[in-house]
């Protein structure tokens, strides 16, 4: 029996990088509305709940049919719908006796008595993170808890919504019981919990937004949500048969000259993050914004995009070569440049510098 829960456990600490990648978008960006920042041991608490969910989800589920045209399940009915059905069922398979306190210990190794175990162990942790985390009060956590359990039983019952022709399991009221049961032990245990880690509501009590440094990967998530945005109206202009100088030319005015300069600094991506870009003074100026946007992508970014668009098929190839070579050169300096200053904190890249602009937390 121990197996059969070391299997889905392995398989859930297995994938949890997969699941982690895709969860960190998501993450930073209601960290970023949210809070300003992103706090270490908000994230590590976020991580294990989701480490968590998973590990609850492939217990329920795993191992799944060979097949998706499975044979239906032998018992008569899909459902066992009596209440506390469990006891009987340890009282029929133990070998535990009432007068004879050695005998106890047989329950550790039977099957109807480590099934109930499980099922109220596998939603502790529920009720912990409701509690510690989310501050829900007990009712919620009942409520919420018993909802996580009736969403494993119907996705169970359902053969995972049609996917399976029948049902592989079967819907129990017991595990409905004994799982909202493990939520509310939880929610009492984080109380003992809550006392030995520090408050989640406190954590932002002593952060000052404006000392914090802006990251280069809060920065780079904002970039890629305006060229996210960008991309359709490139397409359109693509459509429309403009050249791609002119297109190119005229999405970054508007949309990283005109638009940071009507809204002193944002764009959407920027909004996003609560992120802006703050010139020499207050107030951005239209210098500023030309000359940053300007050398990165007009210049860098400009480059490397009218080489496919336009040098492939325009240029000879006497003029392929040496601009191939240029752009290898230009790439690999602006590339260390980049990682000298990821790494080192003091140093600008070199459009700021030039243009005097920076980011800071809204």
């Amino acid at each position: 029996m121990l197996h059969s829960y070391l299997f889905p456990i392995s398989y859930a600490f297995f994938t949890f990088p997969i699941a982690a990648a895709f969860f960190t978008v998501p993450f930073l960006i209601v960290q970023y509305r949210r809070h300003g920042y992103i706090h270490k041991y908000r994230a590590l608490i976020l991580y294990l709940l989701l480490l968590y969910l998973m590990n609850a989800v492939y217990l329920i589920l795993l191992p799944l049919p060979s097949s998706f045209h499975n044979s239906p399940p032998k018992a008569n009915s899909y459902f066992q719908w009596i209440p506390f059905n469990f006891l009987s069922d340890i009282a029929r398979e133990t070998a535990v006796r009432a007068n004879e306190p050695s005998t106890y210990w047989h329950l550790l190794k039977e099957r109807a008595f480590l099934q109930v175990a499980f099922n109220v162990a596998l939603t502790v942790p529920f009720g912990l993170f409701l509690r510690y985390y989310f501050r829900a009060n007990w009712v919620r956590c009942l409520a919420f808890s018993f909802a996580l359990s009736l969403f494993f039983e119907v996705t169970q019952v359902t053969g995972i919504y049609g996917i399976y022709d029948y049902p592989y399991r079967l819907f129990d009221v017991d595990d409905l019981i004994t799982n909202t049961l493990g939520g509310l032990i939880g929610y009492l245990a984080a109380e003992w919990l809550a006392s030995h880690l520090p408050r989640i509501d406190k954590l932002d009590e002593s952060v000052d937004l404006s000392a914090k440094r802006v990251t280069y990967t809060r920065r780079a998530l904002a970039a890629a949500i305006d060229w996210l945005i960008l991309l359709p109206a490139g397409a359109i202009l693509a459509i429309l048969r403009i050249p791609f100088p002119y297109a190119y030319t005229l999405l970054i005015a508007v949309y990283f000259m005109a638009i940071p300069y009507s809204t002193n600094g944002l764009t959407p991506g920027k909004w996003v993050v609560r992120i802006r870009l703050r010139g020499r003074d207050e107030r951005i100026r239209a210098g500023e914004l030309f000359v940053r946007y300007g050398l990165l992508y007009l210049i860098v970014a400009g480059l490397n995009l009218a080489y496919p668009a336009v040098a492939v098929r325009q240029f000879p190839p006497v003029l392929l070569i040496p601009y191939a070579v240029g752009l290898f050169a230009m790439d690999a300096t602006f590339a260390v440049h980049l990682v000298r200053c990821v790494f080192n904190r003091k140093r600008r890249l070199f459009y700021e510098a030039r243009s005097g602009t920076g980011h800071v937390i809204t």
